[in-house]
């Protein structure tokens, strides 16, 4: 594809590595032709590379298929997901499941893109329910500022929630933030 036909978002193959367009701006030079001063995103390794491409340049698209997954459980170091369609399950390390076990309990729906058969991305929820598992008891009076407080959740995660949260009730937490959104 020409680097005229790129879009915030796809997925190129530059060296052999992937990378996500995050950010593109068409400049035009003072005496040669102009050029697209454009910022990837690796998706291998999430480094950050801003490169100069030439309008006529062709640089290589990459198809990334996207499928529903279901998280089933993790042990150290590996998290295993089965594919919705084939019931094929996979696993993944840390590093390719990033933030995952903090906010997924089992059976949690999620989004997994693959190229040519290994998966690359993997897509959380926007938001998802925990249950509070352990927190400071309420405070009387404490409605008149807004302070909050920690928070564990069934999945070991701490968030900072309000002073009406108690043990045993189900909030919402925006897994892009990692923060606390409303009672579920």
């Amino acid at each position: 594809m020409k680097a005229s036909d790129m879009k915030k978002g796809m997925t190129v193959k530059i060296d052999g590595n992937l990378y996500t367009i995050v950010d593109y701006q068409h400049v035009k030079l003072g005496k040669g032709g102009a050029v697209y001063q454009t910022k990837f995103k690796g998706l291998n390794d999430g480094s950050i590379m801003d490169k100069r491409i030439r309008a006529e340049e062709n640089i290589e698209d990459a198809y990334l298929e996207k499928r529903n997954y279901e998280y089933l459980y993790s042990s150290p170091g590996e998290h295993v997901l089965m594919d919705m369609e084939t019931y094929d399950q996979i696993s993944l390390d840390d590093d390719a499941f990033g933030d995952g076990p903090k906010y997924l309990k089992p059976n949690s729906q999620l989004l997994v893109s693959m190229y040519q058969g290994k998966p690359v991305v993997v897509q959380l929820p926007n938001t998802v329910d925990l249950k509070v598992t352990d927190t400071a008891p309420e405070i009387k009076g404490a409605t008149a500022t807004n302070q909050y407080k920690p928070a564990t959740m069934e999945t070991g995660l701490t968030i900072q929630v309000p002073p009406f949260i108690k043990v045993g009730d189900l909030v919402r937490v925006d897994t892009r933030t990692g923060e606390y959104v409303t009672r579920a």
